[in-house]
Parts: C-alpha cells; structure tokens; sequence
C-alpha cells in the first residue's frame, strides 16, 4: 500500500512540469486559436489571474478582429472576478471608450460602476471615491434608463448617499461629543441647512435639542433665559416633527425643567 502512495505521488510530480510547460508552449506560442481557447479554459477553471494574463497577452494578436472586444471584456472580468478593482475598473473603462456598441458595452458599463462602488471607504475615511462613483450612477442613469441594471444601480447609490448622510450627521454630533454644545448645536443645524432630506433627521434634531439644554444649562445666569429658549423652540421642532420619537420621554422631562426655570426668572425678573 506504502510502495503504491509512492508511485503515485512520483507520477504527480512528474506530470507538474509537462502541466506547466503546456501552459507556457502556448502561452509563449504563436496559435492565437490554442491561447484564446486557453484563456476561456482558465476562466471558466476560475484561475482568473492566469485567465486575465492569457486574455491580456491576446489583446495585441486580435486587434482588429472579430475577437478583440471579447477579449478586452474577458480581460476586464477576469480581474474582477479576481477582485481587483482597481485594475478592471481601468479596463472596463477603456472597453467603454473603446466599444461603445459591442453587446458587451452595457455590462461593461455596469461592472465598471460596480467597480467604483468597491473602490469606496466607510463613512469615517476619504468620501471622496463615494462622490466619484455617485456623478458615475448619475450619469448612467440618466443615459441608460430601460437598462436591466437600473435598480442595482439605484440600491447602490442609496447605499453610497446613505453614507455621506452618515458622516455629515456623525462629524457635526462630534463636537456634542467633545461637550462643545454651542459648536454642535450650529454644525447640526448645518447638516439639516445642507440637506433637509437627511434620514438621520430625527437623531440629528435630538442632538440639537441636547445641545441646546446642556448648552444653556451650563451658561451664567444672565444668559440661561435666552438660551433655555432656543432649547424649547428646538424641542417643539422634533415633537411636532416626529411626535412618537423614541426621544419624546427624555426631551419632555427636560422641557418641563426648562419651563421651571424660565418661571422663575419671569418671577424674578
């Protein structure tokens, strides 16, 4: 039984070079035919690395042909099954340019977008890429109307937007954190200046509620009137705006304390 693992593991050895010097005779050859086949052959094996180095190694023998827009989309797919976006992202983008008809274009289209979408960050980084692949979504949107990926289109750009929403409530509700209520109290009312469509709206207009009573409750006496006031006007914003808001419990025990001591400086004023 030991003798026969043996053999057959020297027979596997053996066949390794004869593998791999197939792969480079007709990788290094010169039947375009044999490198094509072998190409999809990797692709559909899902060796997408070596598919696309066969696909990008054809793109010169096919120039011209029949062949060479299926070979600049299966170089371009090959890398990102792969995942490497950054690279077929350049591909699909110079497929687009370079094949504004083929039957491939639509779906180069889409893949590039997709590309884009995977080259953007959480919301904490750099949204930069995120506003790059957005004016992308726009675009093919707009051109693109009755196109099968539409919708995908769409969940991805809600996603992205969902995002920068995010980040501009989170970098305003920091200076709360920091407990600079006067800075938090004007950089959320901005977000909602900014974007009055902003889902966190209901969180945000808590948060400038918040900052308006600490802010007040924190301030000398002559100033607490005035400023107790502001948090009332902020709080009948978000009770008539959202009048079961998870909220509503906390910010009326606030209100009625700021009622009490703006009741005793009419008393005593």
């Amino acid at each position: 039984m030991r003798s026969r693992i043996l053999l057959v593991s020297i027979v596997a050895l053996a066949l390794l070079p004869a593998c791999k010097s197939q792969y480079d005779a007709i990788f290094y050859g010169s039947d375009v035919q044999a490198k094509y086949k072998m190409a999809f052959d990797l692709f559909e094996a899902k060796k997408y690395t070596k598919a696309a180095e066969t696909f990008e190694s054809l793109t010169m023998a096919t120039r011209g042909t029949a062949q060479e827009d299926t070979v600049q989309f299966y170089w371009g797919l090959s890398n990102y099954r792969y995942g490497d976006y950054i690279t077929a992202e350049s591909n699909f983008q110079e497929f687009i340019n370079t094949f504004p008809v083929s039957p491939f274009t639509e779906e180069a289209k889409f893949l590039h977008l997709d590309c884009l979408y995977h080259g953007t960050y959480r919301y904490e980084l750099d949204q930069m890429p995120t506003y790059k692949a957005l004016s992308a979504m726009s675009v093919f949107q707009i051109e693109n109307p009755d196109s099968k990926y539409h919708d995908r289109v769409a969940e991805m750009m809600d996603e992205l937007n969902n995002r920068l929403e995010l980040k501009a409530y989170k970098s305003a509700w920091l200076y709360y954190h920091m407990e600079d209520y006067l800075a938090a109290h004007y950089a959320l009312k901005n977000v909602l200046k900014d974007n009055a469509d902003n889902r966190y709206r209901e969180d945000i207009l808590y948060y400038t509620a918040m900052a308006a009573y600490k802010y007040a409750l924190n301030s000398v006496p002559s100033k607490q009137r005035e400023r107790y006031l502001v948090f009332v006007d902020d709080y009948f914003n978000i009770v008539s705006e959202f009048p079961e808001s998870k909220y509503l419990k906390e910010l009326e025990g606030l209100y009625n304390k700021a009622q009490k001591q703006l009741k005793k400086d009419n008393e005593n004023g």
